[in-house]
């Protein structure tokens, strides 16, 4: 019994001694970026660097949106990616839904066919969505990367939305058929709240997708008043010189939607991730 609970100290010892390794890595470059943007512009190349400034600043996130567009690249980011997210989580849940109760022909190649479409390279893609949006005048708009960021976001979406509503007993749904219920009035009161935790996932992932989107937004958008957040971070970084406080604080300003979004949806993102690991 000793030599177990010894063996068992010294597993937890290490595996905290990993994750403590891990977190580090991973809190380094964040804790560095906003060291950075607090840092006044003589500070920020100083040798040997300083992790604390010695006068703390916020010029950096005033100037940017003084000095840049990025209020513009904000909005920009925040409409699109709002807009592609709520297609496709309505696209993604009623496939996902469709494919879990319904048996019908081709069923198992239509679901394939989304899986394939995962599996090629973003840049093999590029030319031919240039040319469709071009086609119908959809180049420099909202919409175009809005179509974009839903044919990346649907397919992937439907699996993990299959993946949960197959998790939902199918007698749910013939107990709210015996009570008159239609298969929407069933779809939208009874089997959409149970799947919260699988939306949760789904609208994190898709979000995440198109936010953090960079090579088609800067080859869809040509005007100033249409680029994205990445693209305007991107034009930080200068061909002579970078003011790598300015990017720092419009690095930070940038991730602080996700930040949120994880903060109001992770109780159910939490849910997602262990449901199933018990069977009633």
């Amino acid at each position: 019994m000793t030599t177990t609970n010894g063996n068992g100290r010294m597993f937890n010892l290490i595996m905290y001694l990993i994750l403590a390794f891990a977190s580090i890595c991973v809190l380094v470059p964040v804790l560095w970026m906003v060291s950075t943007a607090l840092k006044p512009m003589d500070e920020v190349m100083v040798s040997p660097p300083r992790w604390i400034p010695e006068h703390i600043t916020f010029e950096a996130f005033t100037r940017i949106w003084k000095d840049y567009p990025f209020g513009t690249y904000f909005y920009n980011s925040i409409i699109i990616v709002l807009v592609s997210t709520g297609i496709s989580l309505v696209f993604s849940a009623l496939a996902g839904y469709g494919a879990s109760r319904f048996q019908f022909r081709g069923k198992g190649t239509f679901l394939t066919f989304l899986l394939v479409t995962q599996m090629f390279p973003s840049i093999m893609l590029l030319i031919p969505f240039y040319k469709v949006l071009k086609t119908i005048g959809l180049v420099d708009t909202h919409w175009g990367l809005i179509l974009v960021y839903i044919s990346f976001s649907v397919p992937f979406c439907t699996w993990l939305m299959l993946g949960f509503f197959k998790g939902i007993p199918k007698e749910l749904d013939e107990a709210a058929t015996i009570d008159g219920c239609g298969r929407v009035r069933t779809f939208v009161q009874i089997i959409l709240p149970l799947s919260l935790p699988g939306l949760a996932a789904t609208a994190i992932y898709s979000f995440i997708v198109g936010w953090n989107e960079y090579m088609f937004a800067f080859i869809l958008t040509t005007s100033e008043n249409m680029k994205t957040l990445p693209i305007g971070i991107g034009q930080l970084n200068g061909f002579y010189k970078i003011v790598w406080n300015d990017l720092m604080a419009a690095s930070i300003l940038s991730s602080l939607p996700l930040i949120i979004l994880f903060i109001f949806l992770q109780k159910y993102f939490i849910s997602s991730l262990t449901a199933g690991a018990v069977k009633q």
